[in-house]
């Protein structure tokens, strides 16, 4: 058996790379650095010493986890490859560095379109076309033959490179409009807060959270009102208070939550004008909504 040290400083090696694949596959900063944690957790747990290519190993391994994380949280019914003929494009011929460039140009506006990819389709475009994974490799992991993975990875392909370009601008747009909100708070900024918000900007909480914050303001935590309309009182309830507020994905739009412990327990779904100010705020507590917004949390300034 390998000691543990020696085994922990071949896994180091790895780490940057396997946090890269995972971060692209996920769309999260947390997820990834779990499905990093558990590759090693497995690996620890193995036979190490058998394993002759250890970053193929543990690249197989965190892709299976990415995948498993992929179907729990989206559930889609992958559409069957039986039949569909594999169609040759000049998106075919991309060159896995040149992807990889792109994903780090665009950075989250890639993210976007990937979340519209069922899970094995991501996971066999993640590995081939921006990591330059074989298709015999990436078989085994989606759990087809190589022909059937190529085509994922195909059919991926066409969906990244058919995505309207006025959706990745028009999400662009609205993240950095969510993001001056949040910055706005957390800095006490009132005047920045005024400058991002419409003049006639609604708050809405919804039951679960007017009624939380009453039960606790027998602590001296402040109640929240059903409706708060207004720039003013709404930039006055917010300033200096979403310091435990992330970006995260809501709907597959921008939005923020706030999960302590990453467990959400409040989002904040954002209402944006085309004159880019924001216009309306949900702030939803309940536990059933908050899984029909499916939220997703990444850190908007990973590249």
């Amino acid at each position: 058996m390998e000691e543990p040290r020696t085994l922990a400083d071949r896994f180091e090696t790895q780490r940057a790379h396997l946090r890269a694949i995972a971060y692209r596959m996920l769309g999260s900063e947390g997820e990834a650095d779990d499905a990093v944690q558990e590759a090693w957790l497995r690996l620890s747990r193995a036979d190490a010493g058998a394993v002759d290519n250890l970053g193929g190993w543990l690249t197989t391994v965190v892709a299976r986890i990415c995948l498993d994380q992929l179907r729990a949280r989206k559930g889609r019914r992958e559409t069957p490859l039986a039949g569909e003929p594999e169609v040759a494009t000049t998106a075919d011929a991309f060159r896995p560095d040149a992807e990889l460039q792109l994903a780090d140009s665009v950075g989250i506006a890639l993210l976007v379109v990937l979340e519209t990819l069922a899970p094995a389709e991501r996971i066999a475009f993640v590995l081939h076309d921006l990591f330059d994974v074989s298709f015999d490799d990436i078989a085994p992991i989606v759990g087809r033959n190589p022909a059937a993975a190529r085509q994922l990875a195909s059919r991926a392909r066409r969906r990244v490179q058919g995505a309207p370009p006025g959706a990745v601008a028009d999400h662009v747009r609205r993240q950095r409009i969510v993001d001056a909100f949040l910055a706005a708070s957390r800095a006490g900024d009132f005047e920045a807060l005024l400058a991002v918000l419409d003049p006639d900007v609604v708050l809405h909480a919804d039951p679960t959270a007017v009624e939380i914050a009453a039960s606790r303001a027998t602590h001296g935590a402040p109640t929240i009102a059903p409706e708060v309309r207004g720039a003013q009182a709404v930039a006055a309830g917010f300033s200096g208070r979403a310091r435990g507020a992330v970006p995260a994905l809501l709907g597959g739009l921008p939005g923020a939550v706030w999960a302590p412990g990453g467990v959400v327990r409040t989002a904040f779904v954002f209402t944006v004008t085309d004159a880019g100010r924001i216009a309306g705020i949900d702030m939803v507590m309940d536990p059933a909504r908050l899984r029909a917004l499916d939220p997703v949390v990444y850190d908007a300034r990973q590249p």
